[in-house]
């Protein structure tokens, strides 16, 4: 009995040796539920950093990285993913045009997502905070608005509408 004990005891860690090391980043992704544009209408995306810069000595400004990407109704992704970088309260923007969705008559569908990456150790802080909005052309009027709440632990947009 003592010996299996010690072989089940060895076996367990050899197999805690075996482990794969700790990821260097991770990712978190949001995506907007599907939205309608018209031909006479722009889509953005915008993401903010609203993390706090710490005022200890040495601390690393707030900062945040990532990817927008657009995805047209047939599930294929429109031109190159947007990269970003935003910094305490910088605002990153990236703009979708009806002619780049692909879609033939006056409306077509797309859909957007946000892939936030960490970095580990992080030293610098990262609470994204994101919309999606539709606006005329001509007249610059908001459409659609698609927010989150607040913060990279929001997973879902809220939408509100506007008339």
């Amino acid at each position: 009995m003592r010996i299996r004990i010690i072989l089940l005891t060895c076996a367990l860690a050899a197999c805690a040796l075996g482990q794969t090391a700790t990821p260097t980043s991770f990712s978190r992704d949001y995506s907007f539920p599907p939205v309608g544009l018209a031909s006479s209408e722009t889509a953005q995306v915008n993401v903010v950093n609203i993390a706090t810069a710490s005022t200890a000595t040495g601390a690393t400004a707030p900062a945040c990285t990532g990817t927008i990407t657009f995805v047209n109704a047939a599930g294929k992704t429109i031109g190159t993913p947007a990269s970003f970088t935003t910094t305490g309260s910088q605002v990153s923007s990236t703009q979708l045009m009806f002619s780049q969705i692909g879609a033939t008559g006056t409306r077509g569908e797309f859909v957007a997502s946000i892939q936030s990456t960490t970095s580990f150790p992080s030293k610098a802080p990262c609470s994204l905070v994101f919309s999606l909005e539709t606006f005329d052309d001509s007249t610059g009027a908001t459409h659609v608005y698609l927010g989150s709440a607040g913060g990279a632990s929001v997973a879902s947009p809220s939408p509100i509408a506007f008339r």
